[in-house]
């Protein structure tokens, strides 16, 4: 598992809560740790993966009787509190105290469910419009990329690539310029406001328009974007889950006041045809992990979110997924 404190203690969503209804039992990896994380009725459990008899995947197991997990290779059973309370070997036998699993914490929200490894600096992200019943709200993902955390954050911090990379859906490339906007860096991370793009068909209408936006990251590996307009409205949160330092994967919420008559499916899959344009740039960029000094990559103007977002995780000292080295 890594060192970094800033990833150590903050939450990272692992799986849905509707995956967990329909299966108990799952296994991710977390910060190069493996993780397996279970329901036992209303609680959400996060543990190690590994049985401390043989080291083999408790996700390879089941949940028996309520709310204990039993290894797949010897049977052993553990409690709700990682204890292991029954050795099918040798039944009268109390396993001892230091059979226990070490366990995280762990908890749903937005539909997610999201674990800490460390202690929990932070709560959440804020989700604007999750509470906002005008709003629907649409979950894409998880899209697994080989890349970082941070890689993929920025890439959707950026504007500049519409006209190219999501050409004649979120740009046009008669219209590239990105006039000056204004970004400031506090105690709730990074925001960039008054961020203008043109955009072919910005509100399914077919007529074009200058759309403006303003990105928060508000966490290093969590960003919300906002299409301001005085009627229809429209928002995205994205968090990852960073497996290593180079894989990752990204979940979106999407959230909108309007377009109700069409499909849901049409729209997850419209945002699913957005990423994969994405996804081929970030996986080619090299590094991979975020570099984090100022004069490793040639930055421009139009760049002033991303320089903001790169010095802030630098202050913060982050190290998982980025290269610090001046």
């Amino acid at each position: 598992m890594t060192n970094d404190p800033v990833l150590l203690n903050d939450w990272h969503p692992v799986a849905t809560t509707a995956q967990l209804d329909e299966s108990p039992i799952a296994g991710i990896r977390l910060l190069d740790e493996d993780i397996v994380v279970w329901r036992a009725g209303n609680r959400i459990h996060a543990w190690r993966d590994a049985c401390v008899h043989r080291g083999t995947r408790l996700s390879l197991g089941k949940v028996i009787d309520g709310n204990c997990i039993q290894c797949p290779y010897h049977g052993w059973v553990y409690d709700s509190a990682g204890q292991c309370i029954r050795i099918p070997a040798m039944p009268d036998h109390i396993p001892p105290a230091r059979a226990r699993v070490k366990s995280f914490q762990a908890r749903e929200e937005y539909g997610l469910v999201w674990v800490c490894v460390g202690e929990p600096a932070n709560d959440i992200a804020p989700f604007p419009e999750w509470h906002e019943p005008e709003f629907r709200k649409l979950l894409c993902g998880p899209y697994t990329v080989q890349t970082s955390g941070p890689r993929i954050v920025e890439n959707f911090l950026d504007v500049a690539h519409f006209p190219f990379v999501h050409e004649n859906i979120l740009g046009a490339r008669q219209y590239t310029e990105i006039v000056d906007y204004k970004v400031t860096t506090d105690s709730t991370g990074v925001t960039a406001s008054n961020v203008k793009v043109y955009q072919p068909d910005p509100y399914g209408t077919g007529q074009g328009d200058t759309v403006i936006y303003t990105y928060v990251a508000p966490r290093t590996l969590t960003a919300y974007l906002l299409k301001e307009s005085e009627g229809p409205r429209f928002s995205i949160l994205l968090v990852i889950t960073p497996h290593s330092p180079v894989e990752s994967s990204a979940w979106m919420w999407m959230a909108m006041n309007y377009g109700d008559d069409l499909p849901e499916q049409d729209l997850v899959d419209w945002q699913d045809s957005i990423f994969a344009q994405d996804k081929p740039i970030v996986e080619s960029q090299r590094p991979k992990c975020l570099p984090l000094d100022p004069g490793a990559e040639l930055s421009m103007r139009p760049d002033k979110t991303a320089v903001a977002y790169r010095r802030w995780l630098r202050e913060l000292g982050m190290t998982f997924g980025v290269e610090a080295n001046d």
